[in-house]
Parts: C-alpha cells; structure tokens; sequence
C-alpha cells in the first residue's frame, strides 16, 4: 500500500508538472498563432484523444506515464518529423516566425513552471505558514555521525559561521548548505571555545551519501518498554528523564550509547528525573550494549519558530522562495558535473523521485515536493542540450547574434545527439537507483 501511495503521488506530480510545461509551450505558440499538431499528457499509444472543431490541435491521453509532449508544426523536436521539414515553409509554421518569437516559444515551458512553483511556494505560506528550528536556537548543539566525529565535529558543538559567513538560519539546512557551497572552513562553539573544523574535499562524496552526518542534540527520556523488553519488568515510566548510568552522566543519546558498550552483559543502576522527583532503576545490559527500552527525544527545551501569512506577505516570500531554491538546484547540479564530489552518483530516476515522497498522504508535503521539481525541471530543461529547451534557447540566441540561421540537417544532427545524451543520463540515472536498491 505504502508504494502504491508512492506511485500515485508521482504519477499525480510529474503530471501536473509536465501539464504545465507543455501548456507554456503551447500557449506562446497560439500566441503568435503557430499551429500546434499534438499536445499529450504521456506518450503514445493513446487510450484517450480527441480533435476539437475548427481546432488544428489533436489532445490527448498516451498509456506510457513518464511525461508528455507538445508537436509544434514546422519544429524539430523528438518526434524527428524530417518529412514534414522537407516541404515548404508554411506561415502557420515555427520556423517562419522570427527568432525573438521562436524563442518565447522555447521558453514557455521553463517560464510556466517557476510560475507553478511561485504560485504553489505562495499558497503553502498562506496555507500553512512557515515552521522550523533556528540554528541559533539549537542550544545543544548537534548530534555527529561516525563521519562528521571523523571530519572533526564533536557532539555538543553549535555552529555559527561556514567560511567566515554566517551559518544558515534554518537548522535543516546546515549539512545540504556545506555541500551546495562545498564549504571548507566551518566554525563552531565548543563549550566555551570558538573552534575551526577544517573539510577535506575528500570527504564530499561520503557527505553526499550521509544524510542524517549532523542531526540536532536533543536530551533522551524514556520512550516506553516492550513487552519482549529484557527489563520488561523494571520500574521504567515514559517520560522519565536520564540523568546518570552506573554514576556517570547521561543526557544524551551518544552518553548513553558509550556507557552501555562499556557495561555489555552487566546490571547498571539507571538514576532518573521523574516529575520532581530522583530514582534509581536497576536494568540489565544485553551482551548488545543494549537495555531494549524505547527512547524518545525531548524538544521542549527547543524553540520553533513559527510565521503565519497573510496573502499580501505571502506574495513575494513565494517569490523569494522560488528564486532562493532557484539558486541551490543550480549549485547542487554544479556538484554533479565536479567529478571530485561524486555528485553523480546521486543522480536518480522515478525511483528516486518517489523515495523522496511520504507512505501516508501529506498535502503540504506534497506541494512542497512537487514545486521542487518544478523548479528542478525548469532548470535542467534550460541545460544547453540540443534535445531540451536549453538548447534550441542556445541556438535562437546564436541566431539572433549572428543573423545566421542554423540549417535544418544541422538542427536534426544536433536533435539526435542531445536525444543520445539524454538516453545515457536516463541509463546512468536507472542504474544508480538500480544499485541503491541491490546494497
């Protein structure tokens, strides 16, 4: 059921997105009343289509969801029409139109959907607000994977600048900000001392592949005890707060963890905060370095930050969101042509893209996941690539510089070659997934 969910989230999503996309191109197209052959959600064979009347444009429904299209007459694209591209240019035709308007048409589709993502960034605000956890208000400090303690980072420390700058107001943005600005220098208070920890670029590929490297430090309390628990029967209560194991401090997880490896197979003495008051619980350790108690994590000494919106402060934060996330997809796609990152690697396909989605219906997830990808397909549309926007954007503007219009064999031969590159980065996407999912 919880693929199923996955599934349809994606399919719900990309279509929209692809709706939209192929509507920009459209759109300009009538415009500037270029005739427009197709326009589909999927690729064919159809299961659904139909031709309105006195309409030139065919709608419709393929049965293969991984995308959509729009045929513009007189246009080199996917469909590789060379027939129709050796008869006379006709006025209703892309290519009779000048350069500046064959361009709009170009970038109608990556224009639709930061427009999309604009619109959804501005009613998630007004619907929902903003909620997160400063970086400043992380008042333990962070809690350090085995790879962070190895670059440097020691539980406790609270960051506050990368490079020099100012480290990140939101908190969840500490660990993916080091990577997009693969930042060398972060500084950090440790206890009372302000101390540089210096990131080897060695260490980026295994940053990519760590997501949880820094978490936020939070006191443990009990969680609740299993009946199948080896202390099924200790005086153990949810809520009770740690406080000692065996006379030695334990506030956090990482203390609890050390001082249970160090009493595997023994009986420990747990002193506990309880309401107002202290006890002691006797508990056995596994030979694990486990008691088999559920742990929860107490936020209360935590402050969140909260900001509700009206639709007039809505507005432009929808903007400066849209064009802020704008700027970090292009950073993060930088990490993926850097050979040292092994950003690559990451690159994923619709397997990836529903991972990232939840097993349980979330609308403000959801939004939230699809004007990311919005963004995300606005962007590598614009990738100078012959077979996507970008590149038919980058032979107009050589038009335009030049007044030397490419040939039509030119525009084929390049159609084919951005197509082939396509293939290999949808091999190299599929495969990553494909060894993800084996390890």
């Amino acid at each position: 059921m919880d693929v199923l969910l996955k599934i349809i989230q994606v399919i719900l999503s990309l279509s929209l997105l692809v709706l939209v996309h192929e509507f920009g191109h459209y759109i300009t197209a009538r415009i500037f009343r270029i005739r427009v052959e197709k326009f589909y959600l999927f690729f064919p064979p159809a299961i659904f289509k139909f031709k309105p009347k006195g309409s030139d444009t065919e709608f419709g429904i393929g049965c293969i969801p991984l995308g959509g299209f729009c045929k513009i007459s007189g246009m080199i694209d996917e469909s590789m029409d060379t027939e129709a591209m050796k008869k006379p240019p006709q006025p209703w035709e892309f290519r009779s139109r000048p350069a500046w308007q064959r361009l709009i048409v170009m970038a109608g589709g990556v224009l639709m959907n930061v427009i999309l993502a604009i619109i959804i960034y501005i009613a998630i605000l007004f619907t929902w607000g903003e909620q997160y956890i400063r970086t400043a208000d992380a008042v333990y400090g962070i809690e350090t994977s085995p790879l962070a303690r190895e670059i440097g980072f020691r539980d406790g420390d609270r960051i506050i600048a990368f490079d020099g700058k100012p480290a990140p107001d939101n908190f969840a943005d500490l660990h993916v900000d080091m990577l997009r600005d693969q930042v060398e220098r972060v500084t950090v208070l440790r206890g009372d001392d302000t101390v540089d920890v210096a990131i080897d670029p060695e260490y980026m590929p295994a940053m990519l592949n760590t997501p949880g490297m820094i978490g936020i430090r939070l006191p443990i309390l009990v969680g609740g005890l299993p009946d199948t628990s080896i202390n099924a029967g200790a005086d153990l209560r949810t809520g009770d707060r740690f406080l000692s194991v065996s006379g030695r401090p334990v506030t956090y997880y990482q203390d609890l963890q050390n001082v249970l490896a160090d009493n595997a197979g023994r009986t420990v003495d747990l002193r506990l905060l309880r309401g107002n008051d202290t006890v002691s619980v006797p508990v056995q350790v596994g030979q694990d370095g486990r008691i088999e108690v559920l742990l929860q994590r107490d936020a209360s000494g935590i402050n969140v930050t909260r900001r509700e919106y009206n639709l007039l402060e809505a507005i432009p934060a929808g903007f400066m969101m849209t064009f802020n996330n704008i700027g970090h997809y292009i950073k993060e796609l930088g990490l993926i042509f850097s050979p040292q990152t092994e950003a690559y690697k990451s690159v994923g396909s619709f397997i990836a893209i529903g991972s990232i989605f939840p097993s349980s219906w979330d609308w403000q997830i959801f939004w939230n996941i699809t004007a990311l990808l919005s963004i995300m397909l606005a962007v590598m549309n614009l990738l100078p690539i012959p077979a996507l926007d970008g590149g038919h954007i980058l032979f107009l503007l050589y038009e335009m510089i030049t007044g030397r219009k490419p040939s039509d064999r030119f525009m084929e031969v390049a159609q084919m070659i951005g197509m082939l590159l396509l293939l290999l980065i949808m091999i190299l996407a599929f495969g990553n997934d494909i060894m993800r999912l084996i390890r």
